[in-house]
């Protein structure tokens, strides 16, 4: 069970640190429903998390059992992934915003403000379950968890630290904006700032990172 936290930890690190869903959470927090829609966003990443590593945990867990001295399928399953991972990161790289340009951020995040707590909910699963990067980083973790031939106590374990791990970065600041909202406000808006200029840069490194690391533990299955 080890070795399979040791892989995923850098997967639930990628999923931690994603600026967009970040951003959008410290947008709730800064509005007037900043309680009610930030909670129900952040269950709704949480929820979402753990539906896409449980999804693709149980799929990969179905693969024909190949033995512990090789697993081509499953590493075969990694190496797509990873390319997959690599492709983000290049799309990534070429979407960062030129010297002194201001960079675009999605559309719906003029709405965070007037949204709900069910809306909130809403946006954060979508954005940890179906968002592209999320998605391939779930299924790496769920490709490594299925195959790593656990018992169900030990598969469940390694989830929860997949979840805590992946949806810190959205817990926190909540949690911390909750306990203390009036020394939590400029942070925060600082915090916004940098990410919403570097967001692209951020996430080219480090999907290139771990698409590399995905793609060495497939050719390691052969």
């Amino acid at each position: 069970m080890g070795s399979v936290i040791g892989d995923i930890l850098p997967l639930a690190l990628g999923v931690a640190i994603s600026p967009i869903p970040i951003i959008a959470a410290i947008l709730m927090l800064l509005s007037l429903r900043a309680k009610a829609t930030s909670i129900g966003f952040m269950i709704g990443w949480l929820v979402g998390i753990v539906a896409a590593v449980v999804a693709f945990t149980l799929l990969a867990s179905i693969l024909p059992e190949q033995g512990d001295a090789s697993k081509p399928v499953g590493g075969t399953l990694k190496i797509l992934l990873g390319a997959g991972l690599l492709v983000l990161a290049a799309r990534q790289w070429r979407s960062r915003p030129k010297p002194g340009e201001e960079p675009a951020l999605p559309k719906w995040m003029a709405a965070v403000e007037t949204m709900t707590a069910g809306r909130g909910f809403g946006l954060g699963f979508l954005l940890a379950a179906v968002n592209p990067k999320n998605l391939l980083l779930a299924a790496s973790a769920g490709v490594v968890i299925g195959t790593g031939g656990l018992s169900v106590g030990e598969t469940t374990l390694v989830v929860v630290v997949f979840t805590v791990i992946a949806g810190c970065s959205v817990a926190i600041p909540v949690a911390a904006y909750l306990l203390a909202s009036k020394r939590m406000t400029a942070p925060l808006e600082s915090l916004r700032g940098w990410l919403v200029h570097n967001n692209a840069t951020v996430m080219a490194v480090l999907l290139l990172v771990i698409g590399v690391v995905v793609i060495g533990k497939g050719l390691g299955s052969f």
